[in-house]
């Protein structure tokens, strides 16, 4: 049985949704969580035929949003540093917090450590495409100063989570620039483009360069990138979905024929909302450490934690870690894992 270890105290609320999440996950599925935070207070969240059945790790602090990354090393009360260090001891396979993101990754490589060949982890996301499909993108924020070995391993990391987790039977991946002609790109970018290029021999799908809008086209099922233009990207496109919401909504109530329009639409617009709601996929993977991390938004809702839990479990089920090993291994001559 897979066992999950929980943030119960990092997200902005409190313990409440995480705790609430984790008891729907724990109902949806056969897994055991093991909440770390207050006693107490995860004792009080949950009701009375799961007294006694959940596994509550006692920790004493809670690592705030505002807090250095770095901080989350020495506090070792911590509710994120039980958490990790479950995993880390082998008595959980799996992590999922709510908190203070940069803690949670630094605590997953420091504490859990790496795969073999993988220089740094990176963290995925999930992004909704036109044609009802989604496209991973990695990296998303773990690495702002990546080297073009960077992102060819996170490329072969994708294409091992798509194939195993997506269940994409060969994932297309492209390099994500500012022009989809071999030669655009900064100097990463460039270098990177080359190194992908030289894997065409073997069985790796590489299609060549995306643009911006290609993260949403549904032509490629990975798209790689360097942290810091990742994260811009995901919280541009996070902004940029509420703002379209925010507009329709506003000019509907205009007009009495958008009223009734709208109201006509409305099973399209729920299934719109559905594909851009954080709380469907529940949290990002940081693929790459040698077990199971998933990052989840601060302001997660009990069905967010869910999700989170229940993906932590298809984690670890996959079994996608031996296949980025053995992936990275058939390129370990060329220097570059």
């Amino acid at each position: 049985m897979v066992r999950v270890a929980v943030d119960a105290m990092g997200g902005d609320f409190g313990a409440e949704p995480i705790v609430r999440g984790a008891i729907e996950a724990y109902r949806a599925t056969e897994f055991e969580p093991i909440l770390a935070g207050d006693p107490k207070a995860i004792e009080a969240l949950l009701p009375a035929d799961l007294r006694g059945k959940i596994r509550i790790e006692e920790a004493t602090d809670t690592i705030a949003m505002d807090d250095a990354a770095t901080d989350a090393l020495k506090r070792r009360n911590s509710s994120i540093f039980k958490a990790v260090e479950l995993v880390a001891n082998k008595q959980a396979d799996a992590v999922v917090s709510a908190g203070h993101s940069g803690a949670t990754m630094s605590l997953a490589t420091l504490k859990i450590g790496r795969l073999p060949k993988v220089s740094r982890p990176a963290i995925a996301t999930l992004m909704p495409t036109k044609n009802g499909k989604h496209t991973l993108v990695l990296d998303v924020g773990a690495n702002v100063d990546s080297e073009p070995k960077h992102l060819f391993q996170s490329a072969i990391m994708g294409h091992a989570y798509a194939k195993t987790i997506m269940n994409i039977d060969d994932p297309k991946v492209a390099l994500l620039a500012n022009g989809e002609e071999d030669t655009k790109g900064d100097k990463l970018v460039k270098e990177t483009f080359q190194l992908l290029k030289a894997t065409r021999d073997r069985s790796f799908n590489f299609a060549g360069n995306a643009e911006g809008g290609d993260v949403f086209g549904g032509e490629f099922d990975v798209i790689v990138c360097d942290g810091f233009v990742g994260n811009v990207l995901l919280k541009t496109s996070e902004g940029l979905a509420h703002a379209v919401i925010d507009m329709i909504k506003t000019n509907v109530k205009k007009s009495p024929i958008a009223i009734l329009g709208a109201a006509l639409m409305k099973p399209a617009f729920k299934s719109l909302k559905k594909a851009m709601d954080y709380d469907e996929y529940g949290g990002a993977p940081l693929i790459g450490i040698d077990g199971a991390a998933i990052i989840s938004h601060g302001k997660s809702t009990p069905k967010a934690i869910k999700n989170a839990c229940l993906q932590a479990i298809r984690f670890v089920e996959s079994g996608v870690n031996p296949q980025i090993v053995s992936n990275l291994n058939k390129y370990s001559d060329r220097g570059v894992a």
